[in-house]
């Protein structure tokens, strides 16, 4: 099964290089994620951080993509989409060299205004790293392999996220609390670096492969119509296409999705007592499970199309938080991670495909300025939201309503997607 998956013989050779090297950059995209990404919060939590100071990890880096997204889509305009996604990459991932002597200093809480610092600076060259990728996806992989490409980076990812969160975990239990976080953190540095050598050799196509899917096609006068100075910076004229309901189902989506975020490492740390080992073990069982849907990925968008893979895909992820509201031991846990990571194989894997599908592709970085907005709306809503039900509700019950969002955010993209 994975030979098939990675089998490029029925691929144009004009197409393996970029798709190579996607699959390399993500792969040590994964490395980060599942060694410094993924227990930041852990680390923040055992250091005594609030939901709140948690939630502000992820709100930091919201504020600032929502103050320059739309400077920052005109920026990569008007350069090789290739090199501005190289670059802003390179000085996005230096941050993460910051955090390697963090651990040293003894003073909690000013490690934590410190990340949270860090994380802010960082998220400015992050916003044209985030509008710049996707376009840069778009241009340099046809539309017909989209799904195909998707896929395979799942796999790639979910299989070293999981390698190196287990790696992690057992390092972490193993070593002292400040040398255990500085390799952690130093082995997510590294994997940042080599994916962004990676991203360097990724180069756009010349050739447009198929034809625009007809809700995306521009209207013929829309050039002429266009409004003109602040308003044409702005790019208003794109809330007035089809692409303004793809918008508003994805800002639903990704608050749903994010509102839960700054409640489980307190939930994890606080109520359910988990080790780092266990979470390690836990976040590899989510990704061994996204492996295997990842391969499934394709086959599933060939019969039901991107959208309602998306649609179905965000149904199905209202069961983590819902089970993990339920949860009292750590089999518990580890049984959870495995259905969860079933349900985030397809919406993950799908949903930037619907929304390319949707996108003009004369146009890509305007209307993805949007979607970085509106994504970033999300996070900085659901960053202070989440704390706050949380607080006011009880940590298990604030899990059951943000389910319930999931699931009624899913069905709306099956409607009216």
């Amino acid at each position: 099964m994975i030979n098939r998956l990675f089998r490029q013989t029925d691929i144009p050779k004009k197409y393996h290089s970029n798709f190579i090297h996607l699959y390399f950059d993500i792969g040590w995209f994964g490395i980060l994620s599942g060694s410094a990404v993924n227990f930041l919060n852990v680390y923040a939590a055992r250091l005594g951080a609030t939901g709140l100071q948690i939630g502000f990890l992820a709100a930091a880096s919201a504020v600032v993509n929502l103050l320059i997204a739309i400077p920052a889509a005109s920026w990569i305009e008007k350069r090789n989409t290739n090199r501005a996604v190289f670059w802003s990459s390179i000085f996005y991932r230096l941050g993460y060299a910051l955090w390697i002597p963090l651990p040293l200093i003894s003073n909690p809480q000013l490690q934590i205004w410190a990340l949270i610092a860090i994380t802010f600076f960082m998220a400015i060259p992050l916003t044209p790293l985030g509008v710049g990728f996707n376009a840069l996806f778009a241009e340099s992989v046809p539309l017909n392999y989209r799904a195909h490409v998707a896929g395979i980076r799942n796999v790639v990812f979910a299989f070293t996220y999981m390698a190196s969160s287990l790696l992690s975990g057992f390092l972490l239990e193993n070593l002292s609390f400040i040398s255990g976080y500085q390799i952690i953190f130093g082995i997510g540095f590294f994997g940042a670096a080599m994916s962004s050598l990676h991203l360097y050799f990724v180069r756009p196509l010349t050739d447009e492969t198929l034809p625009l899917p007809p809700s995306s096609m521009p209207d013929s006068d829309q050039k002429a119509s266009s409004p003109r100075g602040i308003l044409a910076t702005m790019r208003l004229d794109v809330l007035q296409t089809p692409f303004r309901r793809v918008l508003i189902l994805l800002l639903a989506f990704h608050f749903a999705h994010y509102i839960t975020n700054p409640l489980y490492a307190l939930y994890n740390v606080n109520i359910l007592h988990l080790n780092d080992n266990h979470i390690g073990i836990g976040t590899a069982l989510y990704y061994l499970t996204v492996f295997i849907g990842s391969m499934q990925l394709s086959k599933a968008v060939r019969w039901l199309g991107h959208k309602r893979v998306t649609g179905w895909g965000v149904v199905g992820m209202a069961t983590y938080p819902l089970t993990l509201a339920l949860s009292h031991q750590v089999w518990h846990f580890y049984l959870i991670s495995i259905l969860g990571g079933v349900t985030w194989a397809f919406a993950g894997g799908a949903y930037a495909n619907y929304m390319l599908e949707k996108i003009p592709p004369n146009d890509r970085p305007s209307h993805l300025a949007w979607y970085t907005m509106a994504l970033n709306s999300a996070i900085l809503l659901s960053s202070f939201i989440g704390p706050a039900i949380g607080d006011l509700m009880g940590l298990t019950t604030a899990l059951v309503v943000f389910g319930v969002m999931r699931a009624l955010a899913g069905l709306a993209i099956l409607k009216w997607g």
